[in-house]
């Protein structure tokens, strides 16, 4: 068989490519070891698909190369895939500014990336294992289970370490060391915490309960809510910030923003002094967490009105509400992450095509390359991006 451009990966990245290869003219092959086409856009977005994100800048983007992805993003932008959505027909909404999901099921984005395959002439073969890529003149020969394949190009659009039960592999990692490409250290990204005693069992019992916070770690701030779960702590803030944490990393929590806690605590000793501080704490937080608070860190006399706290137990309370200093003890791993940090260095790759720079015929798209956005739609619209830009070039 030989195919002018094979595709490894039929996930939202390698979908994207070949479906535009194929456009421009290339006879194109996609292959996955899943018995189904993008596994991991199903069960993104609670299985609604957070598609693209309408503010989406490199500003967005961790990245040991913070340029590597201008190019790309400039040429393929948000509403352009949203463009692509509605000829199709598919209902959206916006969840939060910016966040677009599928109205009903993430089943809409995968029928859009098929069809475009469809219509485009792909073959796409899943449940096909690659044994070997190797080079093959001045292209490329792939053993597979299927039998030998010849192609002009090889495309890596194998994603990264995350989730692994949906299939995923350091397959790509793989085949970038065996041509001399460097791989940057690979972490979970995108992760809930997990605390040790005696926060875990406190949490636990908190399991279900959101609050906003401002969350820091390392010059890098989030506002979002934030989950307490039997694990530890989750949400939109915990997973943002997750992609800075490092192990032995402390969070800051401000479980108050926008409100000074320490000058709300003594306004109100002020103008309600009899007021006890359970009721004060019962106006911004819900009710269960006011009952944790204040089991962890009130002493006998809890029934004590404000009046009859200093300004140091206000100070203390402050410093609780307005800068709460949590040591996590890992993350969830690699089971629930949602992307991968670190992968492939972009070093070596072309930010106009993606192809290895002494290698034009091998190249790298998506989650694989050491480029991982913060939460939102931001990886899709990097797989989107990544895979127009490649499969209009192949």
């Amino acid at each position: 068989m030989t195919f002018d451009v094979v595709v490894i990966g039929a996930g939202a990245a390698g979908l994207m490519c070949a479906a535009q290869a194929s456009y421009a003219g290339r006879r194109v092959l996609l292959l996955d070891h899943a018995n189904k086409a993008g596994k991991k856009i199903l069960m993104s977005g609670g299985g609604r698909c957070n598609f693209t994100n309408l503010a989406t800048t490199p500003q967005h983007f961790y990245s040991e190369n913070p340029y590597f992805s201008i190019s790309a993003l400039k040429r393929y932008r948000p509403e352009h895939f949203v463009e692509l959505v509605e000829r199709h027909g598919v209902d959206y909404v916006e969840k939060a500014p910016g966040q677009l999901f599928c109205a009903t099921s993430a089943k809409d984005i995968v029928h859009v990336l098929l069809t475009e395959c469809d219509w485009a002439g792909v073959d796409v073969q899943l449940k096909t294992r690659i044994d070997r890529v190797e080079r093959n003149g001045e292209g490329m020969r792939l053993t597979t289970s299927s039998g030998c394949i010849d192609a002009g190009v090889v495309v890596v659009a194998s994603g990264g370490l995350s989730i692994p039960t949906m299939g995923a592999t350091g397959f790509g990692y793989d085949i970038a060391r065996q041509f001399g490409l460097e791989v940057l250290p690979t972490r979970p990204a995108l992760v809930p915490f997990t605390l040790s005693e005696p926060w875990k069992s406190r949490f636990a019992e908190l399991a279900g309960v959101s609050v906003e916070v401002s969350v820091s770690c390392r010059d890098k701030s989030f506002l979002d809510p934030m989950l307490f779960t039997h694990r530890g702590i989750s949400g939109p803030a915990m997973l943002q910030i997750s992609s800075v944490w490092q192990p032995g990393d402390a969070l800051t929590l401000d479980i108050l923003p926008g409100e000074d806690a320490g000058e709300a605590l003594r306004y109100a000793r002020e103008t309600t002094p009899k007021r006890q501080l359970s009721t004060w704490l019962g106006e911004r937080f819900p009710k269960r967490l006011v009952q944790a608070l204040m089991s962890w860190y009130v002493d006998t006399q809890e029934g004590r009105p404000l009046a009859q706290y200093s300004n140091a137990e206000l100070d203390a309370w402050a410093t609780r509400l307005n800068a709460w200093e949590l040591k996590p003890s890992g993350t969830e791993g690699w089971r629930t992450a949602e992307v991968t940090l670190g992968g492939v260095d972009t070093a070596a790759i072309s930010s106009k095509d993606f192809s290895v720079k002494d290698l034009p015929q091998l190249r790298f798209i998506g989650e694989v390359l050491d480029v991982t956005g913060e939460l939102g739609g931001f990886n899709f619209q990097w797989a989107w991006a990544s895979g127009v830009a490649c499969g209009q070039a192949c």
